[in-house]
């Protein structure tokens, strides 16, 4: 049986509090992050509300040598790692560098930094342009800057899903440490709010024009008329239960118990959308029944048809108003790949406190949508599991079944021999023998996709999904067949995705340290 991940550290930065003792608390009492959005006059633009974290002061968090080349993303990204590792009492440098690896998710990169050196480069000429610019609007930099600040050498990666990235980060993070890697920083973090990165916000459609922030966004409302976007995210520590015990961690939250993710099929195509699979595999993934599940943090859209099409998966698979649903993000916004780990550390502090946090601004929820929407006040309840939902324009859907450590779950029988792909795999990671840790050396992942060539620094992989990837609960690159992402040990779903190969490849570089 595969040892489970536990969570020992939570480090949160969101619109309604920094820390996870703040955050926790402005959740549970109501306290709202959206504003009108600050940083430029937003008044010739049709949208002007956004989950903001106000006075932040990255010059007391970072060194200095590192503002220059990091963009506000990536500042707020090292902060919640900082806050996560302390909260799990990990000294990086008592731990074997090649042991510890990162993993997260990134949809939107450094806006802020490159709209200024593009403006540097429009108005003064390319050699005002900073160097830094070359990895600093990347998705793969805050994988790269949290570990080179922490000596973290290990399996690490960036995973490119929208809203769905940031559990889709903690699901591969947990495959890491399955497969051995003692501790894994996961998570996501979101900041795009200069105008270039407000105008590609507005341009998805599916913002809420109101200027009200107790109207903007109310999902499963029968008045939800888009959503409000946010910065921030939530960065978290998993660590194989052992290693945790070995070195007396301080705390363990509970445990990463079930993930998968589906892609919804193409348009027309008749069949349904892919979220009730992806919650039904994770599910499966974690041993658990419907019934087992005490709460529902869903992905909660804001927009009307989506909201309908959630409710219609969440109430076909428990029932109607059988199990608690709940969205404390109507207090931060939609934050994207940062908000499915918030959701996740909402899940597990409520394991912690008994407590489900509400959804605020909802009035009317649709009696056609049957869901049990926990509203206005917090329902004390015991909780030792929660389902977490996410849903990424474009298709995708990620769920993730977090559960209180040590909470007993049926064995299941052994299914056999792992599927070729999963040899395969197994054969390319080892091959040819040598002594050294399997991510030795200062690697490079070369991701291909659409015929556009982009290089990541360190040992990092990026991860995009593809809508043409086959649905899977555990979706590893395999280094021999750059086709496709295989199966690692289920069955692929053939009735929520085609199984045509996908847009992206892997390919991981050893420098000559490394052999």
């Amino acid at each position: 049986m595969r040892s489970p991940a536990v969570v020992t550290g939570i480090g949160v930065m969101a619109p309604n509090g920094t820390g996870g003792d703040e955050f926790w608390k402005a959740t549970l009492e109501g306290h709202s992050g959206l504003r009108t959005i600050a940083g430029f006059d937003p008044s010739r633009y049709p949208v002007r509300l956004a989950g903001q974290i106000p006075d932040f002061e990255a010059e007391q968090h970072v060194p200095s040598r590192l503002l220059p080349q990091t963009d506000r993303v990536t500042r707020l990204a090292l902060v919640a790692a900082d806050m996560a590792l302390t909260d799990a009492g990990v000294d990086s440098g008592e731990l074997p560098e090649y042991g510890m690896g990162v993993v997260t998710s990134n949809a939107t990169g450094g806006f802020e930094f490159t709209h200024t050196e593009i403006n540097k480069l429009w108005t003064k000429g390319s050699r005002f342009v900073s160097v830094y610019e070359s990895f600093a609007w990347f998705y793969a930099v805050n994988t790269g800057q949290i570990s080179i600040r922490h000596g973290m050498r290990g399996p690490s990666a960036v995973l490119v899903a929208e809203q769905a990235g940031g559990l889709d980060a903690v699901g591969h993070a947990r495959r890491t440490i399955r497969r051995g890697t003692a501790l894994s920083v996961t998570g996501g973090v979101e900041s795009s709010f200069d105008p270039w990165g407000w105008v590609s916000h507005i341009a998805s459609g599916r913002l809420s024009r109101h200027e009200d922030p107790r109207q903007a966004y109310r999902p499963f409302d029968s008045q939800a008329s888009g959503y409000v976007p946010g910065e921030g995210g939530a960065i978290l520590v998993l660590e194989d239960p052992e290693e945790a015990r070995r070195r007396a961690a301080p705390h363990v939250y509970g445990e990463i118990a079930g993930y998968a993710a589906t892609f919804d099929p193409r348009p027309g195509s008749g069949r349904p959308p892919g979220l009730r699979r992806a919650a039904e595999l994770a599910l499966d993934d974690a041993r658990m029944r419907p019934d087992e599940i005490e709460v529902v943090f869903a992905d909660a859209a804001g927009v009307p048809e989506l909201d309908g099409a959630e409710a219609e998966a969440i109430a076909g698979l428990f029932g109607p108003y059988a199990v608690p649903v709940t969205a404390p993000k109507t207090l931060t916004g939609r934050l994207y790949s940062g908000g499915g780990p918030v959701d996740i550390a909402s899940a597990l502090y409520a394991i912690r406190d008994e407590v489900i946090p509400p959804t605020f601004h909802v009035t009317d929820v649709p009696p056609d949508y049957q869901i049990d929407l926990v509203r206005d006040t917090p329902r004390n309840r015991p909780v030792r599991s929660a389902l977490v939902l996410a849903r990424g324009k474009g298709g995708f859907n990620s769920a993730v079944v977090v559960r209180a450590k040590g909470l007993n779950r049926p064995k299941r029988r052994s299914a056999g021999a792992p599927p070729a792909s999963r040899l395969l795999y197994d054969v390319w990671r080892t091959w040819p023998p040598r002594a050294e840790p399997e991510s030795a050396g200062v690697g490079m992942a070369v991701a291909f996709r659409r015929s556009r060539t982009v290089l990541a620094p360190t040992n990092a992989m990026v991860l995009r999904r593809s809508s043409t990837m086959s649905s899977s609960t555990d979706r590893t690159p395999c280094g021999p067949c750059t086709a496709r992402p295989h199966n690692t040990g289920r069955p692929t779903s053939t009735a929520s995705a085609p199984q045509t190969s996908a847009t992206a490849a892997w390919v991981p570089l050893r420098t000559p340290e490394s052999k």
